[in-house]
């Protein structure tokens, strides 16, 4: 049986809307692609601007419980504090990893009045077993996260496997692959999908490239995500081929794209805002435990 590349299912780019005290953002996931069809992933929300109005106000002091949160910042500065009491920066080139589970109040806020803001966070669910944890935090510099590092490539191995090489982002309940990856003009590149059960995307914000199987590539350009097909057996050419990989071309200008893949956890989902967890009678618990003080 041979093995093909995974041909690009959906392409979108993120809804414009305000989070936090009004920061502007594009919502990819949990905006045009409904989280249930990316299961872990939550949420992708990217924000870039270099308008202070734009994100000045930051994301003051709110709650969250029964989830994950990763954010990856590409220029700017935020500082992150929380009722645990961590406080930390936020760099350029730097990942924070914060898992919410029980419950943490913290607040996300721009070191900044001026310049470039860029960057996303993902909210990655928790399975039911793990969403009571204990809260954490960690922020991890840019110059630990490793990279794969050829000619006409460049690839940050944020967490996950690639070519040998293993991320630096531990402690993620449901173990997912992230990479960030820079490729020169018509540079081709291939990543494994380790299960073809795994929910897989990559979302462009540099350039433009070409995604999937030759002779049945999708273009996904700038702030466009490609959602992946999850299939165990497709059919190409009248042969049945097992899709267990991603192959891209970079256009001529060069492309940077995030690539994350994980397996789903298949369990029921009941959000309310910044809660989320299986059923709505864990919502209303949520919402009591935040108003007497337990998180």
């Amino acid at each position: 049986m041979s093995s093909v590349s995974r041909k690009v299912a959906n392409v979108a780019k993120g809804y414009k809307t305000k989070d936090g005290a009004g920061v502007s953002l594009l919502r990819v996931i949990g905006g045009p692609i409904p989280s249930k069809s990316v299961d872990p992933f939550l949420m992708l929300d990217a924000f870039k601007s270099e308008n202070p109005n734009d994100y000045i106000a930051g994301f003051p002091s709110h709650p969250h419980r029964g989830q994950q949160t990763l954010t990856y910042m590409i220029d700017g500065i935020m500082e992150h504090k929380d009722n645990k009491g961590n406080k930390g920066l936020l760099k350029p080139g730097m990942v924070q990893v914060m898992n919410a589970a029980r419950g943490i109040i913290h607040s996300e806020m721009p070191k900044q009045v001026e310049g470039k803001m860029f960057g996303f966070q993902f909210w990655l669910n928790l399975a039911a077993v793990d969403k009571m944890s204990d809260p954490w935090y960690k922020d991890i510099p840019a110059e630990e996260i490793p990279e794969v590092i050829t000619n006409d490539k460049k690839v940050r191995v944020v967490a996950g496997h690639y070519e040998g090489v293993e991320g630096i982002v531990k402690g993620l309940r449901v173990n997912p692959i992230f990479l960030d990856v820079t490729l020169s003009p018509n540079t081709k590149f291939s990543v494994d999908v380790p299960d073809f059960d795994h929910n897989s995307f990559v979302y462009v914000f540099e350039g433009e490239g070409k995604f999937g199987p030759e002779g049945y590539e999708k273009v996904v350009g700038d702030q466009h995500i490609g959602v992946l097909e999850n299939k165990d057996r497709v059919t190409i050419n009248d042969n049945e081929i097992t899709p267990n990989k991603l192959d891209a071309v970079a256009g001529e200008n060069g492309v940077r794209f995030l690539f994350l893949s994980a397996k789903p956890l298949r369990e029921p989902i009941v959000q309310h805002g910044p809660f989320v967890m299986n059923t709505q009678k864990e919502i209303q618990q949520a919402f009591f435990d935040y108003q007497m003080g337990r998180f």
